[in-house]
């Protein structure tokens, strides 16, 4: 009859190695900048930029990596639907916080002077 559909959530041998892959380029191409300090600047940031540009290759070859440029877009999208506060609230929203954090600090230091002033009674005051 109908049976369940079995979705495969691993990942596997060739993703796998693309991943490795991808990790490494992106690590040869850091560590090609340092193996090589005699060469021009501007080349060893080649050599990184071009780690780089491999190791986002290959992940991007990968189905992880596909997965994973869904999600950002996604995000993108989702994150243009956001109701920012107006530059007022935000000043507002600062503000209380920075009055809550001044009445938390002089509150507690209040305690800690009360807390100071007990011990001083009960130890005495060379304790």
């Amino acid at each position: 009859m109908n049976e369940p559909q079995v979705v495969n959530t691993g990942v596997g041998f060739v993703d796998a190695s693309k991943l490795v892959l991808a990790a490494a380029a992106l690590v040869g191409g850091v560590l090609a900048y340092y193996l090589y300090p005699g060469q021009p600047q501007a080349l060893r940031v080649l050599m990184v930029l071009g780690g780089l540009a491999l190791g986002l290759v290959l992940l991007y070859s990968s189905q992880p990596g596909r997965e994973l440029w869904n999600y950002v877009q996604s995000s993108r999208v989702e994150l243009r639907k956001m109701v920012w506060p107006t530059r007022q609230e935000t000043w507002r929203t600062t503000l209380v916080v920075f009055l809550f954090v001044v009445a938390l600090g002089v509150f507690f230091w209040l305690v800690d002077m009360g807390l100071a002033w007990g011990v001083r009674q009960v130890t005495g005051p060379g304790g």
